[in-house]
């Protein structure tokens, strides 16, 4: 069977060249993939930046730990404490000590991420004098990059001062360096502080102290801004390329068991010819599987030499990106390739499994039929699998909606779920695509001419075909609206939750993040006709099942302002009854009870015991915790939320909210701006990742459609001769080939639409058992784009391969016999 194979491969060699490409692209991405994930496996430690040259570094406490009886838990803190005055004191009985500081800072014309330091600790990274000199007195800085000059003066929010020195950038931060003392002005807290002592001597002298960290070598990175920022990186980026490597072997299989379902369809006469000279099913099967192996081996090997080309565009990629550090390189593994290769030869035998049965089975009889109508294209396999897979999609959706609706809005969970959905249903097209094809083309068969007839009439007979050509485009149509839809949808949903939750007038925030300071906030309150709650961002932590240390992003604000400003989505109790022995929480809390005490820890570290007096919805998960300011040690006034008194003028308010905020950079919203400006994005990374996934979906619809229309379009030589004997002109042939392709990727979409239709529904479901009434969203002009790319590609390889056999005379393609 293996030369039979050969042979078939070499004289069909058009019906597996869409196999081909598509297996090797597969296992090319998979390589690529493989070998990205295998290179961040292996990252290196940062090493410190900013005390680079600090021989020991003290950290206050920034981390929260809790012993349970598996071990202890921890968890980072919201507001981490500032090193003790007395270690500071006795760290100075053993040497030099330099108190370091790190606030923001919003200057006009400057970088937006500005960060300020005591110029003594520019030494330990170490920043060098470029131009200039040294700040000196209160009203002088230095500043690092190009972005201004010594001699220039800068407005801040910290005052005006004037630029006396640059420093060359380093690559981590855009820094401004004040004097020490008026550094201590500006952020009253010593974070942490570098000295130059024997590590035995200070690690004694902080060993009473409550969590403060003795930092040496390289873990003087964790006294830099966000240590994590590279591993939080990789794991976003392992979290895309693995998303981007299951959907490629997906749509592989899916591709390659397709291609392969039409080409045994096609050569059933050619079966047939075998089994009446001599061949069991056995030898049937054997030649078909022998097929698959040999373009399973040569493409796999072909996609691994892809592979160990374009890893190394996509580190460069990705490094240009900001996905990734700039250090990131492919690494010298192997082990990504042998699983590539495996993989790609695995799909290629998995996907003609069930073409290799159904062709064993084909009776002598088969080589005497001439009926270009499909009969029995639903096997007892596709319709118990098919049914199967969605009654699993129904099972699991329900259990998710009764048991856990949260679940359903999760990133990991949208994007695999379609997955049983699409299988499903690209299992049961033959049994839809007739109906579906008779109804879109039901318009232009009314039509005078016997085009639009002939139309209907061939995609609904050609049920295998049209099957074969619906199903790729069904499933990037169903991705596109799945995926994309789904964050649109969500964040449509937290919208939706912010619009609902806002009950003040106007909203004012600080520029930069820095929060309001004491004087804006009296000023801010003494606007005539305002009523202002001003509220800081926190976190509160929680022990559940005795063993998990929970997170709770938290707000903290004066009860009475609170229930003027805001309608918090409440299932229980009340807000005014919010005090400093209490918290309002929500339903996703192991005790939620009004009226439970329940044990926390706040957001610098304090153990409490506060009694619960409201439980809020759980919403789309941004349904955090309030607190009273009390009960936010460390957290400065980042939101200011304004309602009008009664008979005040909003025009007048807003005037006088403006000037209070202008010498602060901060800025007014109305309450509809201030929903525009919050309104959710998705994040770059996940984003990039959704484009990839539906550029490879495309890439591979783009495959599939090429190679199965030219595999039909070759099938249909005697039929189009047929048409031209019969009177029609060759345009008109032509016009009626396109118009097939246009109906069948129609029928393909409308498909996948239904499928993205149904994923949309179960989240739109699920946010509504969280009291969250949204519109779902579907990104239509991403489907148009996507369709249209499909019609393009249906319609080019449909009507070229038919214009190019059409240039030979109609009597002698009547003639032609397989």
């Amino acid at each position: 069977m293996l030369s039979t194979a050969l042979h078939t491969l070499r004289t069909r060699w058009v019906t597996f060249v869409g196999s081909f490409v598509a297996l090797s692209l597969g296992v090319a991405l998979l390589a690529v993939m493989g070998l990205a994930l295998a290179s961040s496996l292996d990252a290196p430690d940062r090493k410190p930046e900013r005390f680079a040259a600090a021989p020991v570094v003290v950290k206050g406490a920034d981390t929260l730990r809790v012993p349970t009886s598996i071990g202890d838990r921890t968890q980072k803190l919201a507001h981490p404490r500032p090193v003790p005055g007395e270690v500071v004191a006795r760290l100075k009985e053993l040497g030099s000590v330099v108190e370091d500081r790190s606030f923001p800072v919003r200057a006009q014309g400057g970088p937006g991420d500005l960060v300020g330091h005591p110029w003594s600790t520019a030494a330990f990274a170490p920043y060098r004098i470029e131009a200039g000199r040294e700040p000196r007195t209160a009203g002088e800085v230095v500043v690092s990059g190009d972005w201004a000059r010594p001699g220039a003066r800068l407005r801040t929010d910290g005052g005006t001062v004037q630029v006396v020195g640059t420093v060359a950038g380093l690559g981590f931060e855009n820094a401004v360096f004040y004097t020490d003392q008026r550094a201590a002005e500006l952020s009253p807290h010593s974070f942490q502080v570098a000295m130059d002592a024997d590590e035995a001597a200070v690690r004694e002298a902080v060993r009473d102290s409550d969590g403060a960290q003795v930092l040496t070598g390289d873990a003087r990175r964790f006294a830099d801004a966000d240590p994590d920022r590279d591993s939080k990186a990789l794991t976003a980026m392992n979290a895309m390329f693995g998303t981007a490597g299951g959907v490629t072997g997906f749509v592989s299989v899916f591709v390659v068991a397709s291609t392969f379902a039409f080409a045994v369809a096609q050569r059933r006469r050619e079966f047939g010819l075998l089994r009446t000279a001599g061949a069991t099913p056995g030898q049937i099967r054997r030649m078909i599987v022998s097929e698959a192996l040999v373009v399973g081996v040569l493409a796999s090997a072909t996609g691994c030499v892809l592979g160990a080309y374009g890893a190394p565009k996509l580190a460069e990629w990705v490094v240009e990106g900001g996905l990734a550090p700039r250090w990131f390189t492919i690494g010298d593994d192997t082990w990504p390739y042998h699983m590539a290769f495996w993989t790609g030869l695995l799909v290629a035998l998995c996907g003609v499994v069930a073409a290799s049965w159904r062709a064993g089975r084909t009776g002598p009889t088969e080589a005497l039929r001439e009926a270009a109508v499909d009969t029995r294209a639903m096997t007892w396999g596709r319709w118990l699998f098919g049914v199967a897979l969605l009654l699993a999609a129904a099972v699991t959706l329900g259990l998710a909606l009764v048991s856990d609706p949260t679940d359903l809005l999760h990133r990991k969970t949208y994007v695999s779920r379609p997955m049983l959905l699409i299988t499903g249903v690209a299992l049961l097209a033959p049994v839809l695509v007739r109906p579906l094809a008779r109804l879109i083309a039901w318009l232009p068969a009314q039509l005078p001419g016997a085009t639009g007839m002939l139309v209907r009439e061939n995609a609904a007979a050609g049920v295998r075909r049209t099957a074969a050509v619906a199903a790729p485009v069904l499933v990037t149509v169903a991705l596109a609206g799945s995926l994309l839809g789904a964050t649109a949808t969500l964040n449509e949903a937290k919208a939706t939750e912010v619009e609902e939750q806002t009950a003040a007038g106007f909203v004012i925030t600080p520029a930069g993040g820095a929060g309001f300071d004491r004087a804006t906030l009296e000023k801010l309150r003494d606007v005539p006709g305002a009523e202002v709650s001003a509220t800081s961002s926190s976190a509160v932590y929680v022990l559940e099942d005795g063993i998990a240390l929970l997170k709770s992003e938290a707000r903290a604000a004066e009860p009475a302002l609170l229930a003027a400003t805001t309608r918090l989505p409440l299932a229980a109790g009340k807000v005014s009854d919010l005090d400093d022995d209490s918290i309002i929480v929500n339903e996703e809390w192991e005790r939620h009870a009004v009226g439970e005490r329940v044990d926390v820890w706040l957001g610098d570290g304090t153990k409490k015991t506060l009694r619960i007096v409201a439980v809020m919805a759980t919403g789309t998960g941004n349904n955090g915790v309030y607190v009273t300011p009390r009960n936010a040690p460390g957290a400065s006034v980042d939101r200011v939320d304004m309602a009008l008194a009664d008979g005040a003028d909003a025009t007048t308010v807003a005037a006088g909210l403006r000037e209070v905020v202008h010498t602060s950079g901060g800025e007014v919203f109305t309450k509809d701006q201030w929903v525009r400006a919050t309104y959710p994005e998705t994040n770059r990374t996940t984003r990039l990742g959704f484009l990839l996934v539906l550029g490879i979906a495309l890439l591979y619809t783009g495959i599939s459609l090429a190679n199965t229309m030219v595999m039909a379009t070759s099938d249909r030589v005697r039929d189009l001769a047929v048409l031209r004997l019969a009177g029609a002109t060759r345009w008109q042939v032509l016009r009626l080939v396109g118009a097939e392709a246009l109906v069948v990727v129609t029928v393909g979409a409308v498909l996948g639409l239904l499928v993205a239709g149904l994923n949309l529904m179960g989240m739109w479901g699920a946010l509504g058992l969280l009291s969250v009434w949204t519109s779902i969203e579907i990104p239509w002009a991403t489907i148009g784009g996507v369709v249209g790319a499909c019609v393009v590609l249906a319609v080019v390889f449909s009507v070229v391969p038919a214009a190019l056999s059409l240039r030979r005379r109609a009597v002698e393609l009547a003639g032609v016999r397989e």
